[in-house]
């Protein structure tokens, strides 16, 4: 451990004593790929857990209409516009921005 811990000292004390723009090219080409890999993990990480703890994932929604809910409609439903009643569409009012 003592050698892992000096190589990585010595290393940064390496990169310490650049330029400013070869050490930003050696830190961006270390990290980008690295950042990139530890998300992709927690990613996968994190969606598998949530998947687990989700007491719903396999229950159907509450909230969506039956036709969604019953597996046996064979007949077209009629269309969703992404999750917007009609009565809401009508309601709805553009924003005032206050400048004039």
């Amino acid at each position: 451990m003592h050698r892992v811990a000096g190589w990585w000292d010595s290393f940064e004390l390496w990169v310490a004593g650049l330029p400013f723009i070869p050490q930003f090219l050696v830190v961006l080409v270390g990290m980008v790929p690295i950042s990139f890999a530890i998300a992709y993990v927690l990613d996968r990480v994190l969606r598998a857990v949530l998947r687990l703890l989700d007491q719903r994932h396999d229950r159907p929604s509450p909230t969506a209409p039956q036709w969604q809910n019953d597996a046996a409609v064979t007949t077209n439903p009629a269309p969703v516009r992404d999750g917007i009643d009609d009565e809401v569409a009508l309601v709805r009012h553009p924003a005032q921005s206050g400048a004039r």
